[in-house]
């Protein structure tokens, strides 16, 4: 796209933009716009949003009903322009493109509405297959794609690449969506009599990435020698619903999108599920009596079978032989993982791998941080985005079927068939989360209380002898322990809230009493400041792996609480 030409002639073009109202431009398809800004939380996604017109209606009609929008302009002064003009309402702006949009899917959410209001024609057509693919892994089930096609020449010196109806339905046929409305050509509502326009209004059915199909045929029909697939689909499942942060980045390739994760977080991910089947329960996971797996070595996995599965969490600090060991254990975890699951996990009817590693020797030393920087040493994990996404939208469905299809492969191996393994089964695939614990975040409270007063952080009173630590995202609902996540809070509030998520409006509200706890409580000190960034940056949507901004990563909490309240429909206070 041709940003240049739109930050010299930013002014000229936002006058000309701004001339005409939304409606006049969008009135071809506007019967389908009112369910939309009639639902509430609902998430619109305005692509080349320009000088803020159409992100201005849309934030303005959609307010009763908490509507935002995020609003992507790659043309910085024109940008500048519409943040002017959509001041003051829910509209977030970001600096980015097709066909990548990289900031846009590392926010790790999906939207009611995608409006590509005069830009299909910047796209050539070479990079089109790819923009149509990212478009509809960033829908939700049931939401409208609406592409407005320009037909004439450009008459300045930008490059506008030749359009149509027939190819972007056929482009839409591939990613499974719908068309549901298709415009006769209309006259150009500025006047010029060279240009016309067409409007297409797609629509995705349901998840519309065969991610379903594909993981319902492992889990359910694919062979397996031993509970590898079964464990590897469940452990990636985990790394999506629990830390959309752990994306180092997505990739195109000729067979479409693919997210990039560190191995080694996948490794500490298949330890954390293997070892309560194996060393606290002596569950077998292949069909003989072989007790060990490729990745049991006894340099490694049997030198720390004094711990638990719970101390395999990010932000965990391993110091001496035990970090040795737990060095070995990942190097012969990712191998394992290399050499089975990702090996033998194929397409149905093909032998094109689903899942690829690349990776690389780690030295085992006497200190390891798990963090996103040290699980990266390890090299690389990629999957295909559709399921990533399939994974991260759809958690609460697809784990139930990968479990009990799990517990019903144990059962039927010759040596779980004790009386007691049978029944050691049924609980030995509950994910071991760490404890509902407040302790630390309690003491550092009370040990700040000494010199300053502080508040609750949703009604802002100031807390005395008596007082709570939420957990801001409830962990019945997401189990989370991290610091970020520990807000002090007067006791009946925290009792009026339960289990429920704060509303956004609550949220919001709440923002400078909750980023002063993080920086008192624990930004201010070096060494908290280090798992405090390290546990957030990974388990918030959207944050770098170096970041240290209170601001982005409030922003970031913002997202998450829109992800757990449109996946999980969880009850909201405030």
């Amino acid at each position: 796209m041709h940003t240049n030409f739109y930050d010299d002639h930013a002014q000229q073009l936002a006058d000309q933009y701004l001339s005409k109202s939304f409606e006049e431009v969008h009135a071809a398809w506007a019967e389908f716009l009112p369910p939309i800004l009639n639902k509430s939380n609902a998430r619109i996604l305005d692509l080349g949003a320009g000088a803020g017109r159409d992100s201005r209606y849309l934030a303005e009609q959609g307010q009763v009903s908490d509507i935002s929008i995020v609003a992507v302009e790659p043309a910085k002064l024109l940008a500048e322009i519409g943040q002017q003009q959509t001041q003051g309402l829910n509209v977030k702006w970001v600096e980015d493109s097709l066909p990548a949009l990289d900031v846009v899917s590392r926010q790790e959410v999906s939207f009611d509405l995608i409006l590509l209001s005069a830009v299909w024609m910047h796209i050539p057509k070479s990079e089109r297959p790819r923009a149509i693919r990212k478009l509809a892994n960033l829908l939700k089930p049931g939401a409208k794609l609406v592409i407005s096609l320009r037909h004439g020449p450009s008459g300045d010196e930008r490059k506008m690449h030749d359009v149509s109806t027939g190819e972007l339905e056929l482009l839409a046929k591939t990613v499974g969506l719908s068309v549901v409305l298709k415009t006769e050509h209309d006259s150009d509502k500025l006047g010029r009599d060279s240009v016309h326009w067409q409007t297409v209004v797609l629509q995705l059915p349901d998840d519309g990435s065969g991610a379903f199909p594909f993981i319902r045929h492992v889990a359910l029909n694919d062979g397996k020698a031993a509970t590898h697939k079964l464990a590897l689909m469940r452990v990636l499942l985990r790394i999506a619903d629990g830390h959309p942060g752990a994306v180092i980045r997505r990739e195109h390739t000729l067979q479409g999108s693919r997210v990039i994760l560190p191995v080694g977080l996948v490794a500490l991910y298949w330890c954390h599920q293997y070892k309560v089947l194996i060393d606290d329960n002596g569950l077998f996971q292949t069909p003989n009596k072989k007790p060990n797996m490729g990745f049991i070595k006894d340099d490694g996995w049997h030198q720390l079978t004094h711990r638990s599965a719970t101390d395999y969490r990010i932000g965990h600090l391993f110091v001496g032989e035990d970090a040795i060991a737990l060095h070995r254990t990942l190097s012969a975890a990712v191998s394992n993982i290399k050499e089975m699951p990702c090996k033998h996990i194929t397409l149905p009817n093909s032998d094109i791998n689903v899942f690829e590693v690349d990776s690389k020797p780690v030295r085992a030393t006497d200190s390891l941080f798990l963090d996103m920087a040290s699980l990266s040493q390890w090299g690389e994990l990629s999957l295909p985005e559709t399921i990533w996404n399939a994974f991260s939208r759809y958690a609460c469905w697809v784990e139930p079927v990968l479990v009990s299809e799990w517990m019903k492969t144990m059962k039927g191996y010759q040596g779980n068939k004790n009386p007691e393994q049978q029944l050691a089964i049924v609980s030995s695939l509950d994910w071991l989360e760490a404890k509902r614990s407040t302790n630390e975040s309690r003491e550092r409270f009370k040990l700040l209380q000494q010199t300053q007063s502080k508040k609750c952080v949703w009604s802002g009173k100031v807390l005395k002898q008596k007082f709570a630590i939420d957990h801001c995202m409830p962990f019945a609902r997401w189990p989370n322990n991290d610091l970020w996540n520990l807000l002090p809070s007067d006791s009946k509030v925290n009792g009026q809230k339960s289990d429920s998520l704060p509303t956004a409006k609550k949220l919001k509200d709440a923002k400078l009493r909750i980023t002063d706890w993080w920086q008192q409580a624990w930004t201010n000190d070096n060494t908290q400041s280090i798992r405090f960034f390290a546990e957030a940056n990974i388990a918030l949507p959207g944050l770098t792996t170096n970041n240290t901004s209170i601001d982005d990563l409030f922003e970031a909490l913002e997202l998450q609480r829109g992800r757990l309240k449109e996946m999980q429909q969880l009850r909201e206070w405030g």
